[in-house]
């Protein structure tokens, strides 16, 4: 099983990505919906995708294909195996659905929000209601405030900045944190690099 990929991303459409992982090996990954303008932003650099592998198709007429679904973090990925055990929601209706951060979905059937469920692509109001009821007391560690990368305290690169931590194995909260510092210690900072190499200075112990 495939359960994560690391290369240069090359390209990016509303529903997959394709990295080149070296060796004249290039994979497609199934996205989120919400996980598009992020990797978009991301076209040409090294990202890390923790991913499903899954066959698709009829296997008793023989026409199975084999798919890769890719996540940025490990997080996100639980949260859609949870949500993809709901009665009538498949893999590509899941990735269409999930339009918002997983945070802010989790949050609302914690909070049994049918109305931010409807607004969903995808669902509607028996589909939320199924939803809640299925998931509802089981998704509480993924509710929480939206991911970093679109948080209005951290400039855009520092976002960038969060957001390849986050892939690199950081949890979003300490993420954020330690951009947050090293944004403090230097402000003059413009890129997302500067940033990164800032913020290893200071988890390292430096200034």
């Amino acid at each position: 099983m495939i359960a994560r990929i690391c290369g240069r991303l090359e390209q990016v459409s509303d529903a997959a990505v394709l990295i080149d992982t070296g060796g004249g090996l290039w994979h497609e990954a199934l996205i989120p919906a919400c996980d598009v303008e992020r990797l978009t932003r991301r076209t040409g650099q090294e990202v890390i995708l923790h991913t499903i592998h899954y066959l698709e198709g009829d296997p008793s007429h023989g026409q199975v294909i084999p798919r890769l679904v890719g996540f940025t973090c490990e997080e996100d990925r639980e949260f859609f195996r949870a949500f993809t055990t709901v009665k009538g929601i498949g893999i590509r209706k899941a990735l269409r659905a999930l339009a918002r951060p997983v945070t802010e979905i989790a949050a609302a059937i914690q909070a049994k929000d049918a109305k931010f469920l409807i607004a969903l692509p995808e669902i509607g109001r028996r589909t939320a209601e199924q939803v809640i009821a299925e998931l509802h007391g089981k998704v509480e560690q993924f509710a929480g405030e939206p991911a970093p990368v679109t948080s209005p305290e951290l400039p855009e690169p520092g976002a960038e900045a969060v957001a390849v931590l986050v892939q690199l194995g950081e949890r979003r909260a300490d993420a954020a944190a330690l951009v947050q510092r090293a944004l403090t210690v230097a402000p003059d900072l413009t890129t997302p690099e500067a940033i990164l190499q800032q913020a290893y200075r200071l988890k390292a112990g430096g200034s």
